[in-house]
């Protein structure tokens, strides 16, 4: 769907941030559960507004009526005419103020009020609310529930957060305006996967125009409720969250899974030469990969090696940029595994020795900082990370790392990734990217909803809210399979298949999850893939150095 607006060269992204400031009073918190109160006055009120003074943001949405065939603004069910959106404190106060208020910004800006009243029928937008709807999860969700899955149709939180990430970079007020409102008014991190990437969305979308400015944050961002993430939790919550979330998603249990099955496939070709396994552990497990691996070596014929080294590689200030942190990358303050995994492999009779690196960069590592010798099995275990590697340099860069590797002679790398493919020549564009970072984090709310079986969890939504940084973070999933497994080759590794135990072992893996998830073996490189309702989330490759 084409449009008539011509854009700006310097986006008036202070204008968008004095609007957000005066208007944050007027938006109900997004931890608030707007749905459940007995009319529809503070809807009615919110329709007048806008239908009446944001008319000429909607004729640029670019959403297509024909095919998302969702009800419109200004043709809210009349089945649902009982109803009121109030806090938790009681109805919203003072609404009709806060209505002129929001009036009067929007005519300042508007400045021909002709172009004020084209639009509202050509937008369309979610229902405002669902009959008899109860916006917190009863229990008896399934993987099906999570708005059409692959389908576009019904996945309206991307056809409200992508238009208004091209009205940013094009440079139009008044639809940034318009959107802003709509998400606001739909958002909430407690209602399904759409209402949650709508809620994450718009904290991007205003943390991107404050960055582009020298104001700070809007106090906008109140109103939409703190996003519990790694850093922020206790130590002791955080791991019953990642045991939790490993206990009944595969997003990252199958990598882990495929990672230790192909290091006993290395051990079993190396065998003759090592009596120690060292790993170099440059992942997101924080250690919940370890206690399953060490298990099956107890189980090897001949038992375990007579040592276990890992070196832990913490993530660095090098690999994250100044503002943001990189997804599922940093725990808590206080987290300390290591005990814990080292009480467990004593009472499973393994010596097992740890080493932690913290904020080492990345391309400084060497055999003789990882304290590697010849007479180890020296593995390489990278899971994503190196997409996250020097988000402020070139990608070139990043291939530098892989060289790195090279020179430490490991016996195996096993490299797993996001597999979100790119399409353009250049995602350097904020809406080009943010569009691609939008659709991976629909995967992975509309995964979890399936895999809490649409239960409202404290676990899930700190989960989310880590996976939520990767809308922040420029630079995300900018590449897919192909790229790093070219990458790969021209560092001087060969790619290895996968032998029959460990695609079988991923395979019995996801029998146990949602049936919306499937592996792949791609038949070319040999490389296993995660996939969520048809479409990639992650592969696993495993490589060794060319031989001469």
């Amino acid at each position: 769907m084409t449009t008539n607006e011509v854009p700006q060269s310097n986006p008036p992204f202070e204008q968008i941030l004095d609007w957000l400031e005066d208007s944050v009073s007027f938006f109900p918190s997004f931890l608030d559960d707007p749905y459940h109160s007995n009319d529809n006055q503070w809807w009615e009120e919110a329709h007048d507004l806008i239908h009446g003074n944001t008319n000429s943001l909607a004729n640029n949405a670019n959403i297509d009526v024909a095919e998302n065939p969702v009800t419109s603004i200004s043709e809210t069910p009349s089945s649902e005419s009982s109803k009121k959106r109030k806090s938790p404190d009681g109805p919203v106060s003072n609404t009709s103020s806060h209505i002129d208020r929001k009036a009067n910004t929007g005519r300042q800006v508007n400045k021909a009020e002709t172009d004020e009243k084209k639009a509202a029928d050509e937008v369309t937008a979610p229902p405002a609310k669902r009959a008899n709807n109860n916006r917190k999860g009863t229990g008896k969700g399934t993987g099906n529930n999570c708005s059409n899955g692959n389908s576009k149709e019904g996945r309206w939180a991307e056809q409200l957060l992508n238009p208004c990430a091209s009205a940013i970079t094009s440079g139009n007020l008044t639809r940034v305006q318009h959107l802003l409102y709509v998400l606001h008014e739909l958002a909430s991190l407690t209602g399904d996967a759409n209402h949650r990437l709508a809620a994450h969305g718009i904290r991007a979308l205003t943390h991107h125009l404050s960055s582009n400015t020298s104001s700070s944050t809007p106090n906008a961002s109140a109103s939409i409720g703190n996003v519990v993430t790694f850093s922020s939790t206790e130590p002791r919550f955080f791991q019953k969250s990642l045991l939790k979330f490993y206990e009944v998603s595969p997003w990252f249990a199958f990598p882990n899974n495929i990672a230790n099955s192909a290091i006993l496939q290395v051990l079993a070709d190396e065998s003759n030469r090592a009596s120690v396994l060292h790993i170099v552990d440059i992942g997101v497990s924080h250690g919940m990969q370890w206690p399953t691996l060490l298990e099956a070596l107890t189980r090897r014929p001949g038992g375990p090696p007579p040592m276990v080294k890992i070196t832990v590689i913490g993530a660095s200030t090098v690999e994250n940029n100044q503002n943001s942190e990189a997804p599922f990358s940093i725990g808590p303050l206080g987290d300390n595994y290591s005990a814990r995994l080292l009480s467990f492999a004593k009472s499973m009779n393994i010596n097992l020795q740890i080493n932690r690196l913290d904020n080492q960069p990345l391309q400084t590592l060497n055999s003789q900082v990882i304290g590697a010798s010849s007479d180890e099995t020296l593995i390489v275990c990278l899971q994503f990370r190196l997409h996250q590697l020097n988000h402020n340099t070139p990608l070139h860069e990043r291939t530098k790392f892989l060289n790195v590797l090279g020179n430490m002679e490991p016996n195996g790398v096993l490299l797993s990734e996001n597999n979100m493919e790119c399409s353009c020549n250049s995602c350097g564009d904020f809406a080009t990217g943010f569009s691609r970072q939008v659709e991976y984090l629909w995967r992975f709310l509309d995964s979890t909803s399936a895999a809490f079986k649409g239960r409202e969890s404290d676990e899930r939504r700190v989960m989310e809210g880590e996976a939520a940084k990767a809308l922040t973070n420029r630079g995300e999933m900018n590449e897919g399979k192909e790229k790093w497994c070219e990458r790969m080759k021209e560092a001087g590794f060969v790619g290895e298949v996968f032998g029959e135990d460990v695609i079988d072992g991923g395979k019995a893996l996801l029998r146990k999850h949602d049936s919306n998830w499937e592996v792949r073996v791609d038949e070319k490189d040999g490389c296993l893939g995660l996939w969520w309702k048809g479409q990639p989330v992650s592969f696993c490759s495993l490589w060794k150095l060319a031989k001469p």
